[in-house]
């Protein structure tokens, strides 16, 4: 079963299963189609997030186990709604190695462990590297366990007389300081996180003691639809979903970050992706391109740089800092290699990875790059590229495919997003901050290709990953059509209180408009966060204690010295944001695709990367707005959001109840002068969206005037569903259609 929408729901001990499920009659209430959870499976002691399994064989005991599983299960199916679960196949947390009984049993019995080739370790290397310790590293034997502070390991059977140093160098593991994993650590892992062990789920048996207990839930109706985490990280991703849906025909959407202008490869037998492509289109469409160049030279004034300048130098830091431990493990497979020809072409690569034999050309990309960037290395890279193509499924074309996107990944969005503010609207997963904004045509040309292709691939535009929320960037994307206002008083503010960082300061002054009114210990927490992603003058492993006490100083000290003018610039863009808000809402939601609603963003909400964008919700606050919406009374456009959450539950509810009517896409365009500040569709000729583009510049210049819209031709009235009034004239001008709310949806019930 396809859903019509979906609503992730972050699952959490805070949150669980049972508190779930008592969610249902509101989600069942706002339209939604099925509600998406994080992961369900076992995970580390305290999991906020659901990422870090330790044990694929249950649910999470921690969110109420098998039975508050089921009764989440009999919640949903009473009230109509599906089930949608996201499923982690790249890794497991091994961050605490007692609760991972497999890991458990590879410590304990090395190559000889059952589970040995479970994990991708490198035995040739020695014991398994363990970066542990700190700067006291003194282990005791604690109750049969080699412990070191509150970690515990296992002793291998008939090694456990003498010191504890004595038994430590008997075990199948080395336990070493902790800022040798990056460079020296002999198992593969998710990134640059030490603490998740990547499992090789390419093998017939590790994907079945990986997913049996999945499956049975989708075999016995439990679950009707699976999102894939990171499958770039898999050795053979096509070889995987082919596998997978094997074994289910349930609905399935991947994770996969394409880059613009990217495909989805065609073999996968899957329903589309999560839609970070889509967000990139819907939120971009809604900034200004004439607010390229100012901001362009704002950002000049504050170290501004040449984004693809800074992308190569952060992807290097990565090869060189972060992952250092791969690209040596990829270079002792091909003889004669040094490792900075393996990282030089990690860097080239103008997307996440190649999928050998398809994707040949992002292969070709990568190498000639390398080549023309390192001419000195030509040699090797060649020895790399005809090693790979004469066997594009061996060990070293797999290795190296699995660690670009880790590259691309760590160097991309969580370094140089961080230090290329010039709008930061744009500095989003999936997104691309060269390109400045998405145009009317881009966005429709988009909008059709996914309907042609890919219907039933998952659209969003709030995630538990992304940078920041939907409705932030919706603000941000104002400061495009005032970008001299937004540099005079990014002057005036940092000549009274600046960071001692330029880039991180810009960064800064657009997350506090952003997100105003963010309390100080939120945007403290996201600077702290920022500042070591960016990794210019601390990092998350060398820390510069002074300068990080004044970026988590700053947020207090710049709400009390110029809160007011802070608050009376954000009274500026607030309108024309939550128009922006509603607008992008409008788009994705009525758009093609299957629609997710992230937790809480039915209403505006202001919230930065994470933890920021998982804190609680308040669903009681939710319900009753909702109540008050059935009572039938239009909510006008203000500062609790119900105006937004009036859109969302009548686009959900129409897409539940008259799924037919989206289907098909073609672009509507308006008539007169201020033409270019609308953006509608049609699915089908019985249902428009129509958005309203740069509402600042638009009223600047006098609103609509003579501005119209043409409808489909058909017979019948046309009713707008967000407002109750009925059109019946076949042009309509937009001054009265937007005159309500800046968003329409407009359905005709055709009488012929």
């Amino acid at each position: 079963m396809i859903p019509t929408s979906t609503y992730r729901v972050q699952v959490r001990p805070g949150f669980d299963l049972d508190a779930t499920a008592e969610l249902v009659p509101y989600l069942e209430r706002l339209g939604v189609g099925a509600v998406y959870t994080s992961p369900l499976l076992a995970a580390a002691p305290g999991s906020t997030h659901g990422y870090d399994v330790v044990d694929p064989t249950k649910a999470n005991p921690e969110l109420g186990g098998e039975d508050a599983r089921r009764r989440l299960v009999s919640a949903a199916r009473a009230a109509g709604l599906g089930i949608v679960l996201d499923l982690v196949p790249n890794h497991m947390s091994v961050e605490v190695p007692s609760t991972n009984p497999w890991w458990w049993d590879v410590l304990e019995h090395g190559p000889e462990s059952r589970y040995a080739g479970w994990f991708d370790i490198d035995f040739a290397a020695g014991p398994i590297l363990l970066p542990v310790l700190g700067d006291d590293p003194v282990l005791e034997v604690r109750d049969g366990r080699l412990a070191y502070h509150e970690h515990e390991f296992p002793i291998a059977p008939g090694t456990g007389r003498g010191s504890a140093a004595e038994v430590h160098e008997r075990q199948h593991y080395r336990l070493v300081d902790w800022r040798r994993g990056n460079a020296e650590l002999t198992y593969r892992r998710f990134f640059d996180v030490t603490s998740l062990a990547a499992v090789r789920v390419e093998l017939p048996e590790v994907f079945e003691g990986t997913h049996a207990e999945v499956l049975r839930w989708v075999a016995a109706g439990e679950v009707d639809g699976l999102r894939i985490d990171h499958p770039d990280g898999l050795a053979d991703p096509g070889g995987y979903l082919r596998a997978l849906r094997a074994r289910t025909d349930c609905w399935l959407v991947v994770e996969k970050i394409l880059a613009a202008g990217e495909s989805l490869p065609a073999s996968w037998p899957v329903h589309g992706t999560t839609g970070y492509d889509t967000l990139r289109e819907v939120c971009g469409v809604f900034v200004d391109a004439a607010g390229e160049e100012p901001l362009t030279e704002l950002a000049a004034k504050f170290g501004g740089i040449d984004f693809h300048a800074e992308e190569e130098r952060c992807r290097r830091l990565i090869t060189s800092r972060s992952l250092v431990a791969e690209m040596r493990r990829i270079a002792a497979l091909a003889a004669g290699v040094p490792v900075d020809a393996v990282a030089e072409l990690m860097v080239a690569f103008p997307v996440y990875r190649s999928y050998l034999p398809e994707g040949a050309g992002h292969w070709t990309a990568a190498v000639e790059r390398a080549r023309k960037v390192r001419p000195d290395l030509a040699s090797a890279i060649d020895i790399l590229d005809r090693t790979v193509r004469a066997d594009p499924g061996g060990e070293l074309a797999t290795r190296i495919q699995q660690t670009s996107g880790m590259v691309v990944a760590k160097g991309d969005e969580d370094t140089a997003f961080y230090r290329y503010p010039r709008l930061t609207a744009l500095n989003e997963v999936g997104g691309a901050p060269d390109r400045f904004g998405v145009s009317p045509a881009e966005f429709h040309a988009g909008a059709a290709a996914r309907e042609a292709g890919w219907p039933a691939g998952m659209t969003t535009l709030s995630t538990h990953d992304t940078k920041r929320s939907e409705d932030v960037r919706a603000r941000l994307a104002v400061l495009a059509e005032i970008p001299g206002e937004f540099a005079d008083a990014v002057h005036r503010w940092s000549a009274r209180c600046g960071l001692p960082e330029p880039t991180l300061e810009l960064l800064a002054w657009q997350s506090l408009v952003g997100a105003w009114p963010i309390a100080p210990e939120r945007l403290s927490a996201y600077l702290d966060k920022a500042a070591k992603e960016a990794k210019v003058r601390t990092s998350w492993v060398e820390h510069d204690d002074e300068f990080e006490a004044a970026v988590r100083a700053w947020p207090a000290k710049a709400r009390a010295e110029l809160g007011p003018e802070v608050a009376e610039f954000v009274e500026r863009i607030r309108l024309p944001g939550w128009s922006n808000a509603l607008g992008q809402k409008l788009l994705q939601l009525a758009g093609p695709g299957v629609p997710d609603v992230y937790q809480g963003t039915e209403l505006f909400e202001l919230s930065l990367v994470d933890p920021d964008n998982r804190r609680p919700v308040d669903f009681e606050a939710r319900t009753g707005m909702l109540d008050r919406l059935e009572s039938g009374r239009l909510p006008p456009v203000d500062d609790t959001g119900a105006a937004k959450l009036h859109v969302v539950r009548t686009v959900l509810r129409l897409r539940r109840s008259r799924p037919e009517l989206f289907t098909g896409y073609r672009p509507l365009y308006a008539d007169g002068a201020a033409a270019a500040h609308a953006l509608a569709f049609t699915r089908r000729p019985d249902l428009v969206a129509v958005a309203t583009r740069l509402p600042l510049t638009l009223t600047h210049d006098g609103g609509w005037r003579d501005t119209v819209l043409a409808l489909p031709a058909g017979t019948g009235r046309w009713t707008d569903l967000l407002t109750g009034r009925e059109f019946a004239d076949p042009v309509a001008p937009l001054g009265d259609l937007l005159s309500t709310y800046p968003v329409a949806l407009l359905h005709r019930e055709d009488v012929r």
